[in-house]
């Protein structure tokens, strides 16, 4: 594992959350894509982001953390050959792929890397 990626939390409502992480915490908006039900919240001046998912668009979002690796194909197999739960195949996202998984008390983790 490289370094932390993203934390992705729900939002039951998206609206009132947003002005959770703006107006109460001060956190400045990193992106937004409505029509994905995402938005990212910069932290300070970390690459990594707490990124919102609206749960009318993903009904069954948990809390989860994110990881940066070098090659997502070839982690999932060595963490696969390990015995990992994952959840899926890895899949493509804008900025390369990702997997997720969960850790031995059912705590939601994934891997992605930026190989587009």
């Amino acid at each position: 594992m490289k370094c932390y990626d993203n934390f992705f939390l729900p939002a039951i409502n998206v609206e009132e959350s947003k002005a959770f992480y703006t107006q109460i915490l001060g956190l400045e908006t990193k992106f937004e894509f409505a029509s994905k039900g995402m938005v990212a919240y910069k932290i300070g001046n970390e690459e990594p982001a707490i990124i919102l998912k609206d749960i009318s668009r993903y009904p069954n979002v948990k809390p989860a953390m994110w990881f940066e690796v070098e090659d997502v194909q070839a982690r999932y197999q060595e963490l696969k050959s390990k015995e990992v739960h994952f959840l899926s195949e890895p899949f493509r996202i804008g900025t390369g792929w990702a997997v997720e998984f969960l850790d031995p008390a059912g705590n939601l983790l994934g891997i992605t890397d930026y190989i587009k």
